[in-house]
């Protein structure tokens, strides 16, 4: 196996349980959807709409673009589970694009600003989006929405 199979693996799974999540907000209200929480970055939509962006600047980021660091969506703009839903899908798509696009040789790169191997902020990109995904987990769990387990061995032993 080369590096960049596991990484893939490793992002695939951040997208497959983000997306299980995104099923289970399906079952809040919209007003539930945008309930002030007062932990992290607040509402279940502020969470969705932050992962979304950290996952945007760092591919960004990864691609070399500039000002990658400064992109922020503002959950304002994302007032549905519909529109925040569809930002986080175009990052998802642009994160699975890009990272099919990579051989060992480019997840060893270190692009400037990026402070480590492409490999390593793919793991991180993946990594956050487990913290952010446990909190959201627990908004859905206290509004009675349905919850799962995110080990990534039980995703690896569903494939």
């Amino acid at each position: 196996m080369t590096l960049a199979e596991p990484v893939r693996m490793y992002l695939e799974y951040h997208i497959d349980m983000t997306r299980r999540l995104w099923e289970s907000i399906q079952h809040l209200s919209e007003e539930q959807f945008v309930a002030e929480i007062p932990y992290s970055h607040g509402s279940v939509r502020d969470q969705m709409v932050h992962l979304a962006t950290i996952d945007a600047r760092w591919l960004r980021g990864l691609q070399g673009q500039p000002g990658a660091r400064q992109l922020t969506f503002d959950p304002a703009n994302y007032p549905t589970r519909q529109a925040a839903r569809a930002l986080w899908e175009t990052v998802a798509q642009e994160e699975l694009v890009y990272v099919a696009s990579l051989d060992d040789e480019d997840m060893q790169q270190v692009l400037q600003g990026m402070g480590g191997p492409a490999w390593q902020i793919l793991l991180h990109i993946a990594n956050h989006g487990t913290d952010h995904r446990a909190q959201a987990l627990q908004s859905l769990h206290d509004f009675g929405a349905p919850t799962f387990d995110q080990d990534f061995i039980l995703y690896l032993w569903r494939r």
